[in-house]
């Protein structure tokens, strides 16, 4: 099984570095007067049309690559231990933190590798689309003077350039994503990508389509600008997605989205409308460049909006004090998860279109049958749900969530000693950690016949390649199938637990363990020779960090300073 583990890892491989090696060969003067002639003799069909070289080179690897891994997924956690706490330890140097500013934040090796590379092709490909195009320049209207002709090649190929950074944009959002986790990512921990990808794409698009406003008003062509082409490209499609991308990039600035997260918010799921107009802009086989990302976006967007039509029950909510609540909902004990693992929650009684992401605080091997999380009154939408807690029954509550998506093992448990730095509500990741080690290092228990390793059915049936005609048929049958299954273990759960009876599922020993716990009150910890005694200490040191962007800051600076080979950062946040 090992070998044919490593066969399949590097069949991938090769089919990544040859999608990769064909974005850099698209471009040249090469690849456009040799090999697209070439290859639209053998891949464009009746069928497929003009677009089937796109389809085979662009658009086929990477439905082959989310398919295959997730059938490599799927039989490696069958496949692995059950306490399975190994890391990638060749991770371990590129998620080291290089640069910590504002308004960047923490930014890991891998990330500025990631960027760079992006940069480097994007620089590129203009470079070599300018480079062709002014060597067979054409014109475009009576009179027309070589530099406006070059003035409207330059606004064109901005517009093939942001086009790239849309092939990549859709894969950090795609949560259930196989991709994802075979290069050890999480959706929460890539959506920097994501949010640095669409502020290139919108530069791009906007120095593409205030270029060509101006080619037109220098040429007296605007008329153009109200073209409806049935023929060819639309003028006034490119124009309504501009204004929508205008509205979602203003609406998602940092500033804007932190205060205003709820027009942000709805603002963003004008998404969809962008895509329309988009695709009517640049065509269907230009869009085949792009299509993986948003292909695989849609099946998981799918799914998940397949998965929130279900009612979850919930057992007990707690009403804490400093406006904190608890969750406790009913879980099939089939359902495993990951310590940080995140749950989105949505109370159509508050929002039917909000999703908030929560840290979930339970365990999935002490506490089989129930989930829990708990919730930080800091927004209009916390605040109205502890009111709605605090003045109705339990059992009258409507709630429906996503997830828990998380890492496919909790790799923070395989460092030889664990620092836990929190502040705040930050603290609630770290419960499940605590109740983890608890279980397994400092008193530890085996599992006698417990739930196996992650069950990857859904998620590899949801990441395989179908036939865009096919996937909402397909995806709704399996779903449906698996969900009057579930059904019938829920009934059988249902009858053996009584509503509102909760308890707290902890260690036996947890009073040793407090016994055994040095509280200090007064000051804030000196967290510099903290982690640096821990260094000296040992050659392995995990450093978990969540809480305020200060604080994380301040981690991440002594984690990445040159004394500091040992220590290795783990930064969560939600505030992106």
């Amino acid at each position: 099984m090992e070998h044919t583990g490593a066969f399949i890892r590097m069949v991938m491989l090769l089919v990544f570095v040859g999608w990769l090696f064909m974005w850099i060969m698209l471009p040249t003067k090469t690849y456009k007067y040799t090999w697209s002639l070439s290859l639209s003799k053998h891949l464009n069909s009746t069928y497929f049309r003009e677009q089937g070289t796109n389809l085979v080179l662009f658009s086929f690897p990477i439905m082959f690559l989310a398919s295959l891994g997730c059938l490599y997924l799927h039989f490696q956690a069958k496949n692995a231990p059950k306490r399975n706490f190994t890391r990638r330890r060749w991770l371990d140097f590129w998620k080291r933190p290089l640069i910590v500013m504002n308004p960047l934040g923490i930014v890991s090796t891998m990330a500025v590798v990631f960027s760079v590379l992006s940069v480097a092709l994007l620089g590129w490909s203009l470079y070599n689309y300018l480079h062709v195009s002014f060597g067979h320049l054409m014109m475009h209207g009576v009179g027309e003077k070589v530099w406006q002709a070059r003035f409207r090649s330059v606004s064109l190929r901005l517009g093939y350039i942001g086009n790239i950074t849309w092939a990549f944009l859709f894969f950090p959002v795609t949560r259930g994503s196989s991709l994802l986790r075979l290069v050890g990512l999480t959706s929460e921990s890539s959506i920097k990508y994501h949010i640095w990808l669409g502020h290139i794409s919108m530069v791009l698009f906007a120095l593409h389509s205030v270029g060509f406003i101006i080619y037109w008003g220098i040429t007296d062509q605007m008329e153009l600008m109200k073209e409806w082409s049935k023929t060819y490209l639309s003028n006034v499609a490119g124009e309504i997605a501009f204004v929508l991308a205008i509205i979602m990039w203003v609406t998602s600035i940092r500033r804007v989205r932190q205060k205003m997260f709820e027009i942000f918010f709805y603002v963003h799921q004008t998404y969809l409308l962008y895509v329309f107009f988009y695709i009517i802009h640049v065509g269907v086989a230009y869009f085949c460049l792009i299509l993986p990302g948003i292909f695989l976006f849609l099946i998981d967007r799918y799914l998940r909006f397949l998965q929130s039509q279900t009612r979850i029950r919930l057992i007990a909510a707690r009403l804490l004090p400093c406006n904190v609540i608890e969750l406790n909902f009913s879980k099939l004990a089939g359902l495993e998860y990951t310590p940080t693992s995140i749950l989105f929650v949505n109370v159509p009684s508050i929002s039917t279109l909000q999703w908030h992401p929560f840290t979930v605080t339970s365990n999935a091997n002490t506490e089989p049958d129930m989930l829990s999380i708990v919730i930080k009154c800091e927004g209009t939408w916390s605040h109205k749900l502890y009111k709605q807690l605090s003045g109705s029954p339990i059992d009258s509550l409507q709630v429906s969530v996503e997830g828990p998506y998380g890492p496919a093992a909790p790799h923070f448990l395989s460092y030889e000693n664990l620092v836990l730095i929190s502040g705040g509500s930050g603290i609630t990741p770290f419960i499940s950690i605590i109740r983890i080690l608890i279980r397994y290092h400092i008193y530890p228990k085996e599992l006698a016949g417990g739930p196996s390793a992650y069950n990857y059915t859904y998620k590899t049936l949801w990441d395989m390649f179908f036939v865009c005609a096919s996937v909402f048929l397909a995806t709704s049958f399996v779903f449906f199938w698996r969900k009057k299954e579930n059904d019938k273990k829920e009934t059988t759960k249902v009858q053996n637990l009584e509503l509102g009876e909760t308890g707290e599922i902890e260690s036996c020993a947890d009073l040793s363990v407090v016994d055994t716990t040095s509280i200090h009150f007064g000051h804030r910890p000196d967290l510099k020779k903290i982690l640096m005694e821990n260094n000296k200490k040992s050659s392995d040191v995990g450093v978990v960090v969540c809480g305020p962007r200060k604080m994380r800051h301040e981690v991440a600076k002594i984690c990445s300073s040159k004394q500091a080979n040992n220590l290795h950062l783990e930064s969560m946040s939600f505030n992106w």
